[in-house]
């Protein structure tokens, strides 16, 4: 048996970008004054990509109870046909496990940290883990695709391999 241990880095645009976008309110955005100036508009922060088979974007409230360090990785999941956008709304933060996309390789995965404020978007395809959320109850808004088709691949982590987030 072989143990895999992941320290979650923090969530920066530049390290997350092989696999989505992170989706956050930063000094780089384009930002568009609305609302006659009284708001910022920090626009078109995710590719959202989820025509695909006649697909159309959905939005849905995930509630996710808590996890705690160390954790041990037994899944990962991609969806193949849509992207998928994950915005945390309980103010915590949160773990993000993620493999680039083609066939599943333990040891690429990586796993990250982010803060209050930061969402993800998960490219198609792009192997993650499901919602980890730290401390407490937690809701994400989640943006992705409602279709026809499978789109919802899962592997499980084989037995001989553990795989733990650590801090």
């Amino acid at each position: 048996m072989s143990t895999l241990e992941l320290r979650a880095e923090p969530l920066t645009r530049q390290a997350f970008a092989p696999f989505g976008d992170v989706i956050e309110v930063a000094e780089d955005n384009q930002v568009i004054p609305i609302n006659y100036g009284s708001t910022e508009r920090h626009h078109d922060l995710a590719a959202l990509d989820v025509e695909d088979g006649g697909g159309r974007a959905i939005v849905s409230i995930f509630r996710t109870r808590p996890v705690s360090l160390p954790f041990r990785v037994k899944v990962m999941e991609r969806h193949p046909l849509g992207s998928q956008a994950f915005i945390m709304t309980t103010g915590n933060p949160y773990l993000v496990v993620v493999a680039p996309p083609g066939e599943f390789e333990p040891a690429a995965l990586r796993a990250f940290q982010a803060a209050p404020g930061q969402g993800v978007n998960y490219h198609k395809g792009v192997w993650h883990h499901y919602c980890l959320g730290l401390y407490a109850v937690n809701d994400f808004l989640v943006i992705d695709r409602a279709g026809a088709g499978d789109n919802c691949e899962e592997i499980a982590i084989p037995g001989k391999l553990q795989i733990y987030i650590v801090r």
